[in-house]
Parts: C-alpha cells; sequence; structure tokens
C-alpha cells in the first residue's frame, strides 16, 4: 500500500492526515496554537508555534497509523491563505509575528491604493478586490514598521512567504524558497495572467524582488524533508491554498464544477477554467490549485457567518447547550414559520460586501418560537450560500450551466441543512464520502508528482459520493423563498 501524509496548517490549529492510495483516511492528529489580538482589528500567529505543532502533528498521526517515514510516498501541504510570514534567510528567525489573514491593520495603505486610482489596474492582474485581507499591504506594513526590515530586504538577507512557504523553508532546512500559485494568487503582487510576480505591483507597494518565493505549478516537487525530522527524506510533491486545496480535493477539474465549505463561514469556489474574467457580481477571480504551468482560474465567494450562526445560537441566544442539537431543534417544527434570520454580526461579504450590514430577525410572531428562530438560523446558511451561487451562475455562463454543488466541511453534515441547500438552488447537493477534502486535495497534488496517481481522470475516479440531495422542492416556491430572503437582506442594510 501506498500513503501520502497531508499537512493542514489552519487558523486555529495544525493538523496532519496520513491517507492511503485510495483516498481513505489513516490516521490523523491536531494540535490548536495562540492566538494573538495585540491591539483591536490586529490579529498574529506565532510562526514558530505554526512549525512545531504542525511537525508534532506530522509525527502523531504517522505513529497513530503504525507507519514509518519510509512508507510514505510524498508530503502535501495545504494552510490558511494570506497569512504573512517575514523571516531572515540566515538565522531562520522571524523578524516579527505571522501578520493572519483576518488582520485589518493594513487597511489604511489599501485606502491610499483606492484613492490612487489603481483598483481596477490591480483586479486586471491579480482578480483581487484592493483589501487589507490579501498579504502584500501586510508585508509592507512589516517593511514600514519592524526596525531594520527595509534595509535588511534591500540587502537580500529577509525571505517572505505565506504559510506554505514559512513550513517548507523549515521542512527542508532553509533549502527550498516556494510557493504555488494558488497561495502567490492571493498575494496581490502576483499576476494571475501569466503566472508570475508583476513588478508594477512590486513598484507600487515598494516590495523588492529579493524577498519572493519562487512561484511553481501546484503539484510539483518542491524539495526534500530534512531527513532527520521525520526518520527519512520525502519529497514535498503538492502545496495549495485551503479553500482551492478543497476544489481539488472534491475532484472539480473542469469548468462549471464548484464546492461550498461549510465552516465557521462558508467559502465557494467555481472552476472557470483557462479563461481569466473579473466579476460582475461581487466575487474575486483567483488561481485553481494547477497540476500544470498553464494557468487556470476560480471564480471565489465568502460567506463571513456560516456555521458560526450555530455557535451563537448555543453562546448567545443560549437556545441549545451543544451545537450537534440544533438540527433536532430545527427539525422540531416543519418550517420556519416566515422567520428569516439574516446573521449579519459582522457585515455582509459576496455578492453583498456591506460592512454595515448587522443581524436581523425578520418574519416574528406570536407564534414564533425559539424553534423557529433555530431553523432559520440554519436556512440563512443556505440563503446565503444560494445568492453566491446565483452570482456565480450569472459571472460563469459561458463556461456552461452548473448541474450540483459538492460540499464539505463540518456543516455539510446536516441533512437538513443540506436538503433546504439543494432545494433552493434547484439542482442536486453532493456530500463525498471524505469530507476532509481540504487536506485531501493536498495529497491528490502531492500523488500526482509522486507517480501515485497518474492524471487527473484517475483522481476523479477515486472520488466517492456519500449522498446526494435531490431538490424535491417547487421552483416557483424557491424563487419566493429568495425573494424573501433579498427583502430580509435589505432590512439588514437599510440602517
Amino acid at each position: 500500500m501506498r500513503y501520502l501524509l497531508a499537512l493542514d496548517q489552519g487558523t486555529s490549529s495544525s493538523r496532519s492526515i496520513v491517507f492511503d492510495a485510495e483516498g481513505h483516511i489513516v490516521a490523523k492528529a491536531q494540535r490548536e496554537f495562540r492566538q494573538i489580538y495585540p491591539q483591536p482589528g490586529w490579529v498574529e500567529h506565532d510562526p514558530h508555534e505554526l512549525w512545531t505543532t504542525q511537525l508534532a502533528t506530522a509525527k502523531e498521526a504517522l505513529a497513530a497509523a503504525g507507519l514509518q517515514a519510509g512508507d510514505i510516498e510524498a508530503i502535501g501541504i495545504t494552510n490558511q491563505r494570506e497569512t504573512t510570514v517575514v523571516w531572515n534567510r540566515r538565522t531562520g528567525e522571524p523578524l516579527y509575528n505571522a501578520i493572519v489573514w483576518q488582520d485589518r491593520r493594513a487597511e489604511p495603505a489599501c485606502a491610499a491604493l483606492r484613492a490612487g486610482g489603481h483598483e481596477a489596474a490591480i483586479r486586471d492582474k491579480t482578480g483581487l478586490i484592493v483589501d487589507a485581507y490579501f498579504s502584500g499591504t501586510k508585508l509592507q506594513w512589516i517593511l514600514d514598521h519592524v526596525p531594520g526590515a527595509r534595509a535588511a530586504a534591500a540587502r537580500g538577507e529577509v525571505a517572505f512567504g505565506t504559510v506554505d512557504s514559512w513550513l517548507m523553508w523549515q521542512l527542508t532546512g532553509g533549502q527550498t524558497h516556494a510557493t504555488d500559485v494558488s497561495n502567490a494568487s492571493r498575494t496581490m503582487l502576483f499576476n494571475i495572467r501569466r503566472n508570475e510576480w508583476d513588478d508594477e505591483l512590486l513598484r507600487l507597494l515598494d516590495i523588492p524582488r529579493e524577498l519572493l518565493p519562487v512561484v511553481h505549478p501546484s503539484s510539483h516537487i518542491y524539495g526534500h524533508t530534512r531527513a532527520g525530522l521525520l526518520g527519512a527524506s520525502l519529497p514535498i510533491g503538492g502545496v495549495a491554498g485551503d479553500q482551492q486545496s478543497a476544489l481539488f480535493g472534491q475532484a472539480c477539474f473542469k469548468p462549471g464544477l464548484a464546492k461550498n465549505t461549510y465552516g465557521t463561514g462558508c467559502f465557494m469556489l467555481m472552476h472557470i477554467g483557462a479563461q481569466f474574467q473579473t466579476s460582475a457580481n461581487g466575487l474575486i477571480t483567483t488561481s485553481a490549485a494547477q497540476a500544470t504551468t498553464t494557468p487556470e482560474f476560480a471564480l471565489e465567494g465568502s460567506v463571513f457567518i456560516g456555521g458560526a450562526v450555530v455557535q451563537w445560537l448555543r453562546d448567545g441566544l443560549r437556545a441549545i447547550e451543544g451545537s450537534g442539537q440544533v438540527q433536532g431543534l430545527a427539525e422540531s417544527v416543519p418550517d420556519a414559520a416566515g422567520v428569516i434570520f439574516v446573521p449579519a454580526f459582522t457585515g455582509l461579504g459576496a455578492p453583498y460586501w456591506n460592512a454595515q450590514a448587522r443581524g436581523t430577525i425578520v418574519g416574528l410572531t406570536r407564534g414564533s418560537t425559539v424553534a423557529h428562530i433555530a431553523r432559520a438560523a440554519l436556512e440563512s446558511i443556505a440563503f446565503q450560500s444560494a445568492a453566491l451561487l446565483q452570482a456565480m451562475a450569472s459571472d460563469a455562463a459561458t463556461v456552461g450551466q452548473v448541474t450540483e454543488l459538492r460540499v464539505d466541511g463540518g456543516a455539510c453534515v446536516n441533512d437538513l441543512l443540506m436538503q433546504f441547500q439543494a432545494d433552493l438552488l434547484g439542482i442536486p447537493v453532493v456530500r463525498p464520502k471524505v469530507i476532509e477534502t481540504t487536506a485531501l486535495g493536498a495529497a491528490y497534488l502531492a500523488g500526482l508528482s509522486a507517480g501515485v496517481w497518474r492524471n487527473l481522470d484517475e483522481l476523479a475516479a477515486h472520488w466517492q459520493v456519500d449522498r446526494r440531495f435531490f431538490p424535491t422542492m417547487p421552483r416557483a416556491r424557491a424563487k419566493e423563498l429568495m425573494a424573501t430572503w433579498d427583502h430580509a437582506v435589505r432590512q439588514a442594510t437599510a440602517a
């Protein structure tokens, strides 16, 4: 049997999963690490903790699987995107904590770019909106605010990378300073049409090219680990940012295939092929995980509050004691009885992009109960995701009709939610047997470069369905519900 080790470095924890050549999970391990909040709006991680927890889970997963490092064909890495690390090339020491994707300190720099009229040019090259979410202005902040950082960068003594680059540097003992196209595409410094760093964008943000990692396809032999780390030197054969990795793990290799990850928020990506296009409906264009040097693209939209609405029911409203109780409570009523819940606790993401929106519950009557609110809370996740897919379908009309939505993430195990999602969309919602698709995508990418699988068709044959949820609601009723949702959104954004 051949095995692959996926390193899944996330925002709150580091995980490692061993997969066999059939794509089945053999063993996994997980460790949380500190979240650092120096001041409001700032979020940081200790880069050393990211590395030590990731290495520890890799060893634990191998031990749990009863395997030696020599049993592993290759390592795949998937990571929280946009989080920014800068370190000294000679010592390997970080110049500053990792600035996390959630961090907003670079907003003044982004406001200056917008005021300077650069937004259209940046979007045309990168597919991104100008926002502090992305890595470029985080890197700029470190160079401008850490004493000596910019001078050291000018001397070529400093390396920048997203978390994948930092892990590869550590795994290879400083021999590999690289990233893949999917992570590079989240920096606001990378021309995704040409798959290369863009000199004009680097000048605009005053970023020396010498800091940057080499960019490779997502499936590529990046280097080999130090033998002493895991017991043998292993090839690093695949790298992708977490959401693009999940798209790959869902075998969405062709235009028109889409996936939605139901986590704290929701991330929906649709593969749109080799033709770059910008969205007219509030989405961003990003590089898909790629097995070759030919650019491939995806449309992406994010829902800020997905599964987090269930946490609010538990911790804020105290309607349930545990998150697992929400489906039973919601199913205790036949429907939401006209209650619509817009969970805009932190504003609304795509396709609305309204930072001032606030959480709103409409349609309450004397007959409304906590069960109706719980059902409306679950349905809000599906409503937001349906709005995203409608925007994608409109943008991507040229790539063909979307015929199904593939789902993953913790909340996709909720059958009530998945059925309502299918009813709203009018297409099947498909849950795979392996819902750890982010890590699976990294394993697939590594296995391709290591020869475990020959091509994408062979990988697609490994992807297995757990359940298909077929729409049962009349389309006229689904349209009525979406109109009711749109009305509720207008109430949430009216203030």
